[in-house]
């Protein structure tokens, strides 16, 4: 690797059914060959920016500090802007100016100076209108990776104009939590947005069980380190490797299916021995 070529991390919502992970791929190898390309995730749920950027945030701590990281999730493909973003540590970040890379760029310390991605020398021609990954995105990307200034890439952007995008907290209150799903896995774990933070704001830090309730069921869950704590089928919850608290069962349980939870559903969390 050369002293001016840097890693690049790509993020997308593309899945693997079609080549279009793959051929971004061959773009960004073609302009930065001198690049490792590191595949953050193709399976954020499809067109949810908010996931995206949560991933993101998420994910900051493991990336290298001169990684150029390039995320597309764009539901309005075409007429957004795209942007490429140096945040107040360095870090460059490329992607749709739909809120996406906002929240990774203020957990790094803000918006240092951003431009537009208009560059002939950089956007490949003609431009497919529903592949500006492809196109614009991953191209800028190499080209910022392979040594190109930020404003080489097009003209400045005010960072003020840049679209916002907040992260869903979850309402705190003494003995009680009302968060929301923020996450499915393929094990019907159901993430939640609560933090360790929340929890001992709330004063459900100590018990060990938290009463859960949804919409459609109502129940107790043993506080877990691992599966292992649990026995099968009885609801737990455990904190994941993301440090987001997680609703999970012991196998085979499935906490998703037995609690009816989807998505955005909202979840209450309390102490089972308090009771108003």
């Amino acid at each position: 690797m050369t002293s001016t070529s840097r890693p690049i991390v790509f993020c997308s919502d593309f899945g693997y059914r079609n080549e279009w992970v793959g051929i971004c791929h061959a773009v960004m190898a073609r302009i930065a060959p001198n690049s490792w390309i590191v595949d953050l995730s193709h399976g954020v749920p499809p067109l949810d920016v908010m996931a995206a950027a949560r991933l993101l945030v998420d994910s900051l701590t493991y990336l290298a500090s001169d990684a150029v990281v390039v995320s597309i999730v764009d539901p309005s493909v075409g007429a957004d802007r795209d942007v490429a973003i140096e945040a107040n540590d360095g870090r460059l970040l490329v992607g749709p100016d739909n809120g996406l890379l906002v929240p990774a760029c203020q957990e790094l310390g803000g918006v240092d100076r951003a431009v537009e991605i208009t560059s002939a020398d950089v956007v490949l021609q003609p431009v497919a209108p529903s592949f500006h990954a492809r196109d614009i995105l991953c191209p800028a990307a190499a080209h910022l990776a392979a040594g190109m200034e930020l404003e080489q890439l097009g003209p400045a952007v005010d960072p003020s104009t840049l679209a916002q995008l907040g992260l869903p907290e979850p309402l705190v209150e003494a003995g009680k939590i009302e968060c929301e799903v923020i996450d499915l896995n393929r094990f019907g774990n159901a993430q939640l947005n609560v933090r360790q933070a929340h929890l001992t704001e709330a004063g459900l830090d100590l018990p060990d069980q938290l009463e859960v309730r949804t919409l459609a069921e109502s129940t107790r869950a043993h506080r877990a380190s691992t599966y292992a704590d649990l026995l099968p089928e009885e609801y737990g919850v455990m904190f994941d490797p993301r440090g987001w608290l997680s609703l999970v069962r012991g196998n085979p349980g499935n906490a998703a299916a037995g609690l009816g939870l989807q998505m955005g559903d909202l979840v209450w969390l309390g102490d089972p021995g308090h009771h108003e």
